[in-house]
Formats: structure tokens, sequence, C-alpha cells
């Protein structure tokens, strides 16, 4: 059973930083793709930024040069690094992963982290 497990959220003055961990366990084979998105209150669930096994990122325009998408392969981890955060940022933050496990391959997600931006 594959299951990712995210952490870091809270609340945080508009300015500040977060950084968002999601780790993924079981017996997985191998995790293409790795990304985080968000869901705001009467909103539709967006991508925030992605990253590929190679390490190819890519980011919703709203972030671009203020949160920063990494992963640790060895850990079958994934980091979004959120600075210069704004009331606008407020949302529930997804992680997913594309997981190659018990011979299929198929998007698992995390369980969501509040993250809090006040003005």
């Amino acid at each position: 059973q594959v299951q990712l497990v995210e952490s870091g959220g809270g609340l945080v003055q508009s300015g500040g930083s977060l950084r968002l961990s999601c780790a993924a366990s079981g017996s997985i084979f191998s995790i293409n793709a790795m990304g985080w998105y968000r869901q705001a209150p009467g909103k539709q669930r967006e991508l925030v930024a992605s990253i590929t096994s190679g390490g190819g990122t890519n980011y919703v325009d709203s972030v671009k040069g203020r949160f920063t998408i990494s992963r640790d392969n060895a850990q079958n981890t994934v980091y979004l690094q959120m600075n210069s955060l704004k009331p606008e940022d407020t949302a529930v933050y997804y992680c997913a992963a594309e997981i190659y496990y018990s011979g299929s391959l198929r998007v698992y997600w995390g369980q969501g982290t509040q993250v809090t931006v006040s003005s």
C-alpha cells in the first residue's frame, strides 16, 4: 500500500515563508512526476508546481519567483519552499505523485495540509 504524508503547513503572516514536505511510503517501484496542488474555499483545485523524476520543474504563473519545488529521490520525498507568501496563497495544499506500485502506474494523493497567510 502506498501513502503520501504531508507536513509543514500552518499560519504565517504575509511576506513570510513555509516549507511543505511530502513523503511517499510503501513498496514503491519508482516515482515519475510529483507535484503540489492547492484548493482555496469555493475554488477549483489547481496545480501549483510539478517536478519530473529528472528534476524538470513547472510552476503556475502566480507563484513563479516565490515558490520552489524540489525532490529527494532516495527518500521518495517532494518539497515546496514557499517564500513571500500572500493572503491569496491561503488554501489546502495537496501533494500528488505518479507511482509504479504492484505492476501498475497511478496517481496517489496526500491528505492535504492547510496553509493560511494573514494580511
